[in-house]
């Protein structure tokens, strides 16, 4: 390791990182490194408590840069091109990454929402005084909360189908159906043993079965060949899954 390089983040809840009495990392009898209260790791920003607090405030100076941008030039863009670049340029970062969202304090999640809400009103030209629940389904676009399901439950779908990652797919058991009953043939995963820490229900081993026992029966509908686990195709998943979180996004 390059000490000048090198960041040494602690991670855990405050109890226990109290006990710490000033942690080093040792390298040699001259070289030592203190812990950073955050770290960036493949874009993503994060802080000794996972909170991602200190990520979705840089998302958002970032996503509001180009927002800004976009409302200076709107009116010279039609709403297809003012479209494409909202998604190209603050949907992609809303996006990236975005399971790691999952269960966050509603405040959290709040602020991305801000974010996207703010987008749509540029792209459509309306005050911030406007009621907004209009306009993002006017647009088509799935609310935040949606769009990190729709993550989990995509990479949960490739897990199963594909075993794909490896990494992923290792961390799901798909339950056995043994009381016949018509809920009991579609396909289920079985939830791992509750832990008390709260931040346990934020991981994908905990988060992907409950988001995945709650989706439709006809996502769910078991494959009749022994080389797949689902019978649905992935693109079939994907519309029907948006469908479905659409209407939980608007409902009725």
């Amino acid at each position: 390791l390059n000490p000048t390089k090198t960041e040494f983040l602690v991670i855990g809840n405050p109890q226990q990182l109290a006990k710490l009495n000033d942690p080093l990392l040792t390298f040699d009898s001259n070289t030592t490194i203190v812990p950073v209260q955050k770290a960036r790791n493949l874009g993503v920003t994060l802080d000794n408590h996972l909170s991602l607090h200190c990520q979705i405030t840089a998302l958002s100076q970032s996503c509001f840069y180009h927002i800004r941008d976009l409302r200076r030039i709107r009116d010279t863009l039609d709403f297809k091109t003012a479209s494409t670049i909202a998604t190209a340029l603050v949907h992609s970062k809303l996006d990236y990454c975005n399971s790691l969202y999952y269960n966050l304090p509603a405040y959290e999640i709040q602020r991305l929402q801000y974010i996207q809400n703010s987008l749509a009103r540029a792209v459509c030209r309306k005050s911030k005084f406007t009621h907004i629940t209009p306009t993002l389904k006017a647009l088509h676009w799935l609310k935040v909360q949606e769009r990190i399901e729709y993550k989990v439950a995509s990479l949960t779908y490739n897990a199963l189908q594909f075993h794909q990652p490896s990494y992923i797919s290792d961390l799901l058991t798909v339950q056995s159906n043994s009381h016949g009953t018509r809920s009991s043939l579609l396909v289920a995963l079985k939830r791992p043993t509750t832990v008390k820490a709260a931040i346990t229900k934020r991981s994908f081993h905990h988060s992907a079965p409950v988001l995945w026992n709650s989706l439709p029966p006809c996502l769910r509908q078991p494959a009749d060949d022994a080389n797949n686990i689902l019978a649905v195709s992935r693109p079939y998943f994907l519309a029907h899954l948006k469908t479905f979180l659409f209407c939980k996004s608007f409902p009725p």
